[in-house]
């Protein structure tokens, strides 16, 4: 590693700024500001009095406070949607910035690899479409990634002890409080690394630290547990059910499928990604391998700015080990699928491949303008196709989502009003918050109101009911189903 004092480079600090700019302001080009929330940001928006409208939106056992936490400084005293994806955006960008600042110590031999990972994870369309969004994966991920980042350093001494281990802490914290799942899969390498690789005094330092940050992140979950869910073996079983049950099953072509949509894939049974879209997966493993072996062979060498090639081999296997390791529930437990599920592995593989592409370009360039060109089309290509893909999701969403309102109007038209209790087969909950209503889910002592139908039968009621079509809705099927008195 180069020594202590010495900073990352101006030029590549400047592009990560950037990039970082470009990522938080891009996504409102692509996806309207005005999107109404979706379900999970419901449920989540749902903590504060300002979204609840009164309403018991269900928090679930899976679901942890991170998100809300994200969301208080807009939620907790308006409701205005547009302004809490403003502040949603702007914290997006500083997310990317806390994941990759590390790595321009423990990659400053690399010239510009750091700005071109951040780069390359911010461009795929799931990540641009859930900048604005209340979501946790983005955070979990940058989380993720910066916790490598200064575990790397810390174990090197590389800057000092306090920076090294509040960032540490801080990264895992991140991860911790909006995926707890995920950040057991994330702190399990780092273990290990400290226990392949035995520098006593770092290696308490790095042990200390994610100590820390793990605890400050998990305290809130558990308190939550021992006082919602009866403990934390209940919740976690509970949330496992909800879940469709975690057992082994081999999940990856779910994750495929998901590649180009939908948001969430359940059940995941589509006919698979266009080439187009999903090119960049394929490549992925190619530029990831490319970018440890690059590494692997310059030990010793001249970097490509004509300074020593000092970064150390695990700067680029780690993140691979780590990434693998933030996979497995969704590899290998999960019998569904989102692209977002996997975004703290693409954070982290971001970075060798990174390497590899910086390589690429140089080769490019000295192959003449016909490389260089050829290159730069695949870039303009990759870009192009993954901003229309953003921005078809994005008009998607609008559509499916006004659909909630216009079987509220339905509702409405058939006699029910606010404070009813919506029970149905799909989207009961976001509908119920739209409508003013409760879930049964939420009172299962109490007789329905009216039934949200998609595809599918009204119950078996004692008493007549009538089945109204919704009309205007852009996902087909939608019914409602009421008492014939109503």
């Amino acid at each position: 590693m180069p020594p202590p004092h010495l900073t990352p480079p101006r030029r590549d600090h400047r592009a990560l700024l950037l990039v970082c700019v470009g990522f938080a302001v891009l996504p409102a080009l692509l996806v309207p500001l005005s999107l109404p929330l979706g379900w999970d940001e419901i449920v989540y928006a749902g903590r504060f009095a300002s979204y609840a409208q009164g309403l018991d939106v269900p928090f679930e056992a899976p679901r942890t406070r991170g998100v809300p936490a994200l969301m208080a400084p807009v939620a907790g005293w308006s409701d205005h949607v547009v302004l809490l994806r403003v502040w949603l955006s702007l914290l997006a960008g500083v997310a990317l910035y806390v994941g990759y600042v590390p790595w321009l110590r423990v990659l400053r031999a690399r010239p510009y690899v750091v700005p071109l990972a951040a780069a390359g994870y911010g461009s795929l369309w799931f990540t641009l479409f859930y900048v604005g969004s209340a979501m946790p994966n983005h955070y979990t991920a940058m989380g993720a990634t910066a916790a490598v980042g200064w575990f790397l350093c810390l174990r090197a001494g590389h800057g000092t002890f306090l920076r090294g281990s509040a960032g540490l802490a801080v990264g895992l914290a991140l991860a911790t409080l909006t995926r707890p799942n995920d950040a057991a899969w994330i702190v399990a390498p780092l273990l290990l690394a400290v226990v392949v690789h035995r520098p006593r005094q770092s290696g308490r330092r790095a042990l200390a630290a994610m100590a820390v940050g793990v605890l400050a992140g998990l305290v809130p979950w558990v308190v939550e547990s021992e006082l919602r869910f009866g403990g934390v073996r209940e919740r976690l079983a509970l949330a496992s059910e909800q879940q469709g049950g975690l057992r082994p099953r081999f999940n990856l072509p779910a994750v495929i499928n998901a590649l180009d949509g939908p948001l969430l894939c359940r059940p995941c049974a589509a006919a698979g990604p266009s080439l187009p879209t999903a090119l960049w997966w394929y490549v992925l493993p190619v530029l990831v391998v490319a970018g440890v072996w690059l590494v692997r062979r310059g030990r010793g060498r001249t970097a490509v700015d004509g300074g020593p090639d000092d970064v150390p081999v695990a700067a680029v296997v780690l993140p691979v080990i780590v990434a693998g390791s933030a996979s497995v529930t969704y590899l290998f437990l999960l019998d569904y699928s989102a692209a977002r599920f996997l975004l703290p592995a693409y954070a982290l593989l971001a970075l060798p491949a990174a390497v590899a592409a910086r390589a690429l370009w140089g080769a490019a360039r000295g192959r003449g303008r016909v490389a260089v060109g050829a290159l730069a089309l695949a870039v303009v290509g990759h870009l192009g196709v993954q901003l229309a893909v953003a921005r078809a999701h994005a008009g998607i969403q609008a559509e499916a989502r006004g659909d909630w309102h216009r079987i509220t109007a339905a509702l409405r038209a058939a006699g029910v009003d606010r404070g009813c209790v919506l029970d149905g087969n799909s989207m009961v909950i976001p509908v119920a918050y739209t409508a003013g209503c409760a879930p049964a889910i939420q009172h299962p002592d109490s007789p329905p109101d009216a039934w949200v139908l998609r595809n599918a039968e009204p119950p078996r009621t004692p008493g007549e009911l009538r089945v109204i079509p919704v009309p205007g809705t852009y996902n087909a099927g939608w019914r409602i189903a009421v008492p014939q008195q109503r």
